[in-house]
């Protein structure tokens, strides 16, 4: 079985920086991306719109150009959204509207996620004069929905977790005080924010990764298989089949692809484990294999809508682009990606570094 679909957008993902960035940006455009919305926390964060990098920060300028150098300049949409952080003005979002080069913002919970320490809570956001500009000027909020500072039986347990504290006590909260935002709750894991989005008005959408629609903790668990240590957490069965849920549903119009790929050249380190699965080169596959762990039979014509909505079309509806006119196959076929080999060191992919074998492959 072949699948000739549109090429899709992977609308989170992580290109780092430093010389390991052509190496991330060609594993994406070989698996079909069209164009991908990169995320902002590098080192330094991009925290200003317009200008030259500065040691203290990137702009979305300045790291835009620097991912086109890299080979990002063959993507059809490069969107880098603004790190907002305490430094982070009305009027720096009104001008960066203007120029066009704003389209989105990330919100990070202070020290929740990799290089998230610039973030600041949530609490003080709400009602403040930023959400309010964005909102005036139809900027993305884009949403690491966790609640942080929690004690370790408060961040995951059998009746909450970081995500659903914060989909119950912070969500409703900012649809309350700004009803007109914009807003991406990104890579959602549990049945609670599957359920928030799905309830919420037209112009709230989800990203879901290919991890939390295959695993489960009890994967990660079992054998400390630390490749599919991300952040936030896979979570229990039926949170993942909330999500699956979220995605098969037909005519749905919310949910689409946001792999979330994070690549590290060292996972483990002496104080932890490095959060985030690389996706490049093999996305689109485990896509597949999950729509199809669902009971989605992507060789029927209901099957193959219900996988296009969700890979390729529902996140440029969302971002207000066209979907893609350039194709690309996938083939039902045993596969494996290699090891990602970069002047930084090589990057195990997700999920080769636990011996999985890909059950689809992309096709010349």
């Amino acid at each position: 079985m072949t699948l000739d679909l549109p090429k899709w957008f992977d609308l989170h993902t992580h290109f780092r920086q430093g010389p390991a960035v052509p190496a991330y940006v060609k594993a994406h455009l070989d698996m079909g991306c069209a164009g991908a919305l990169a995320m902002p926390n590098t080192q330094p964060p991009v925290s200003r719109v317009s200008g030259a990098a500065q040691a203290d920060g990137w702009s979305i300028e300045s790291y835009s150009a620097e991912l086109n150098a890299a080979g990002a300049d063959a993507f059809e949409q490069l969107i880098v959204p603004l790190y907002l952080t305490r430094q982070t003005t009305a009027a720096m979002i009104r001008e960066g509207a203007a120029s066009g080069r704003l389209r989105a913002c990330k919100y990070y919970p202070p020290h929740g996620t990799t290089n998230s320490e610039h973030g600041l809570p949530m609490d003080d956001l709400i009602g403040g004069e930023v959400f309010c500009a964005m909102e005036e000027h139809g900027i993305v909020l884009c949403i690491h929905g966790e609640q942080h500072a929690l004690s370790g039986p408060d961040y995951i347990d059998a009746a909450q977790n970081a995500e659903t504290r914060f989909y119950t006590e912070r969500m409703p909260r900012l649809l309350a005080a700004h009803p007109k935002l914009r807003i991406v709750c990104e890579h959602i894991t549990t049945w609670t924010a599957a359920e928030f989005v799905a309830a919420a008005p037209d112009h709230v959408g989800a990203t879901i990764t290919p991890q939390h629609l295959l695993y489960t903790l009890g994967h990660l668990i079992q054998g400390l298989k630390y490749h599919l240590y991300c952040l936030p957490i896979v979570k229990f069965q039926d949170d993942r089949a909330a999500l699956r849920n979220a995605v098969t549903t037909a005519g749905q119009t919310k949910f689409f692809a946001g792999t979330d790929s994070a690549p590290h050249t060292t996972k483990a380190t002496a104080c932890g484990c490095a959060a985030g699965c690389f996706t490049g080169g093999c996305a689109p596959q485990l896509y597949a294999m999950a729509f199809e762990d669902a009971g989605v039979d992507l060789a029927s014509t209901e099957g193959k809508d219900l996988f296009e909505r969700f890979l390729c079309f529902n996140g440029p509806a969302f971002y207000g682009f066209p979907a893609s006119k350039q194709r690309f196959r996938l083939e039902k076929a045993p596969a494996q990606t290699p090891l990602l080999e970069t002047p930084a060191g090589p990057v195990t992919p997700l999920p080769l570094g636990m011996g999985i074998e890909l059950s689809w492959r992309i096709s010349e």
